[in-house]
Formats: structure tokens, C-alpha cells, sequence
């Protein structure tokens, strides 16, 4: 009798009592979920469809919501309704949105139509030159040094053109549908954000009340952090970004350069993807200036690096401070991982989504420690006083 007990006891020693295997087997059997969810993918094909319907709508209502509630929650503090402080933003929006589709809008579509119009001769105008620089002594050197085929490059460029054409003619299909969703999901947008608006606040209660009590605490915690991290970067990303629209369109009218407000306005939407969207907005403005002359190319490179002087050393530090707590690299990284991905969409929420996961996984693992014990406190040597 006394054979089963030990080994009971032992079994327990080094099994039950043995941290390292039971994080094992947690992770086994995680492992062992994901392995029969993924079999069984067809049973959540409905809840995904919903989320992919309803996610859209949601992303841009969070956007908005947390530019627009510090505005209520000001009004409210002043003993303003919540339902007055809304409907007097929404006429406020109204009349901003007329202004500006009544005055900026028709500026707007005509140097659109204008840069479209152009394309051709900017196309042309482009080649010519790289024609030029082909058959100058400097290209000549170049090629015989290099053993550079200019025909081979030439045609690998049609080639490379002519797929990618064929590749967006295929896709207009594709672009119509997610064009669609994208007006259906504009349109929702003010009914969501009128009650998110009105009754947001009770929101973590509500979610709140579903879990146990004993968690509510650390719950209410997390979600009031993830909310601060999105909250901040939406509001200062997107302030980042009209300053740098706002002043690059003026250094393009000093300047002189053709399709001023458009080019600004392309810096200022991809300004939203961190790092890379400066990189990305500068692309348009240059094959402008090229074409112009040597000259607007050279004021165009000062005035932008003047304005991303100002952004990194004033604008960013002051409105977005450290709030994320993001290695540069690490958002990079993030960015790039994300947008192969997820594609446009990835690449514009990979920040605030890795802002979110940080701080879910950084409670868990302190909440791992805590319950583990594994990570004592380090003792202090001799050597380290």
C-alpha cells in the first residue's frame, strides 16, 4: 500500500509541483486549441464575415470619437448636456465640411485634373532626360564599368509596366466593391458615433459586469491604459499630420511649385504611417520639381527638409511626446511585418494595434510573475554596491 503513495509523491514532486512542466503543458494545450480551431474554421465563417462588415465602421468611429469626446466631455464639465454638446459639433462638422467642399474641393479636383492631364508630358519629359543621360560619356563609362545593357533595362521596365497595368485593370472589380463598403461605412459612421458619444462612458462598466469580480479591477486598469495609448497616438498623429500638410503647402507657394495643395495633401495622409510615409510623400513632389527644372528641385529638397526639421525637433516632441514607448525600429519593423500582412490597412493600424498588445501582454506577464514566483527579487553582491 504504501508503493502507490510514493509514487503519488513522486509524481507530484516532479510533475505538479514542477513550474516549468505545467507552463508546458499550458502551452500544449493552447497549441492543441489552436490545432482543432483551425480544422474546424468553417464553424466561424458567420462571425467572421460580421466582424469583417462591422469593423470598418467601427475603426472609423473610434477615430473620430476620440477626437470629438475630450470636446464633449469639456462641455459637459461646463454643465452642458452631452446630447447639446453633440448636436452643436455635429452642425459645427456640417458647416465645416460645406465650406470646405464649396471652396477647397473644386481647387482640389482641378490640379488633380490638371497633374492627370500632365502625366503624359511629365512621363515623356522624364524619359527624354534619362534618354540623354543614357547617351552622355559619364553613362558611357558607367555602362562599360558596371556592364549595364540599357535595352535590357529599358525592356525589363515595359515589362514590369505592363503587368502591373494588366494587375490594376483586374483589380478595378475589386476597387468598386471596396469602394462601396467604404461610402456604406462613412455613412453609418455619425449614427454609431452620436450614441458612442452619448453613452461611451457607461461602456467599460457594461463590459465590466460580465467578468468576475475579482478581475474587474486589473480589467479596468488595462482597458483604461489601452485607451489612453490609442487615444493618444490617434489625436497626435493625426495633429502631426495636418501640421506637416499645412506648412509644406506653404513652402510650395513660396516656392512656386505646380500642384501645391494636392502634393500637400498627399504628404499629409501618408504622414500617418510613421517613418515611412515621409518617404513615401516625397515621391510625387519630386517627379514635379524634376520635370520643372533643376532649380525647383533644389528649393523643393530645402523646403521639405526644413519642414521635417521642425516636425522631429518641435512639432512631434511637443504633441506626441514618448506616449507609445516605441523603438523606432520596432515601429519600422512593425509596419513593414503589417503591411504584408494586412496590406493599406495593416500598414495604417500596425501602431496603435501593437500600442494595444503591448499593453494586454505586459499585464499578463506581470500577472505571470506575480502567480509564478519565478522572478524574485534579485540579490545584490559585493561587487554590485
Amino acid at each position: 500500500m504504501e508503493r502507490p503513495s510514493g509514487w503519488t509523491d513522486r509524481f507530484r514532486l516532479f510533475f505538479l509541483n514542477n513550474k516549468f512542466v505545467i507552463l508546458l503543458l499550458i502551452v500544449l494545450l493552447i497549441a492543441l486549441n489552436i490545432f482543432v480551431l483551425t480544422k474546424i474554421s468553417y464553424v466561424f465563417k458567420p462571425l467572421l464575415v460580421l466582424v469583417k462588415t462591422v469593423l470598418l465602421p467601427l475603426i472609423l468611429t473610434g477615430v473620430v470619437y476620440y477626437l470629438l469626446n475630450p470636446i464633449v466631455d469639456y462641455l459637459e464639465r461646463k454643465k452642458v448636456k452631452r446630447v447639446y454638446s453633440i448636436i452643436v459639433l455635429y452642425l459645427l462638422i456640417i458647416g465645416i465640411l460645406t465650406l470646405v467642399i464649396g471652396s477647397v474641393v473644386p481647387l482640389i479636383r482641378e490640379q488633380v485634373m490638371g497633374l492627370i492631364h500632365n502625366f503624359p508630358v511629365y512621363f515623356q519629359t522624364v524619359e527624354a532626360q534619362i534618354e540623354s543621360w543614357m547617351g552622355s560619356q559619364l553613362m558611357n563609362q558607367i555602362q562599360e564599368t558596371v556592364n549595364i545593357n540599357p535595352e535590357e533595362i529599358t525592356r525589363t521596365i515595359s515589362e514590369r509596366g505592363t503587368a502591373i497595368l494588366n494587375h490594376t485593370w483586374s483589380s478595378i472589380g475589386g476597387f468598386l466593391g471596396a469602394l462601396t463598403e467604404t461610402l456604406l461605412a462613412i455613412v453609418t459612421v455619425p449614427f454609431i458615433l452620436f450614441y458612442l458619444l452619448k453613452d461611451g462612458d457607461r461602456l467599460p462598466r457594461y463590459i465590466l459586469s460580465f467578468l468576475p469580480t475579482s478581475f474587474r479591477g486589473q480589467s479596468f486598469r488595462v482597458m483604461s491604459e489601452m485607451s489612453h495609448q490609442i487615444s493618444s497616438y490617434i489625436r497626435g498623429q493625426i495633429i502631426v499630420s495636418f501640421c506637416i500638410g499645412f506648412l509644406l503647402y506653404i513652402g510650395y507657394l513660396i516656392i512656386g511649385l505646380e500642384y501645391s495643395l494636392i502634393l500637400a495633401i498627399i504628404a499629409a495622409c501618408t504622414s500617418i504611417v510613421p517613418y515611412l510615409g515621409p518617404a513615401i510623400a516625397i515621391t510625387p513632389a519630386l517627379i514635379v520639381s524634376i520635370v520643372t527644372s533643376p532649380v525647383m528641385l533644389l528649393k523643393m529638397i530645402v523646403v521639405w527638409t526644413i519642414v521635417q526639421l521642425i516636425e522631429g525637433k518641435f512639432i512631434s516632441p511637443q504633441i506626441m511626446g514618448r506616449s507609445l514607448q516605441i523603438h523606432p525600429i520596432t515601429i519600422i519593423f512593425i509596419i513593414l511585418t503589417a503591411g504584408n500582412l494586412f496590406g493599406i490597412a495593416g500598414i495604417i493600424l500596425a501602431v496603435p494595434g501593437y500600442a494595444v498588445l503591448k499593453v494586454i501582454f505586459t499585464h499578463l506577464f506581470n500577472w505571470f510573475k506575480v502567480r509564478s514566483r519565478l522572478y524574485g527579487p534579485v540579490e545584490s553582491s559585493a561587487d554590485d554596491i
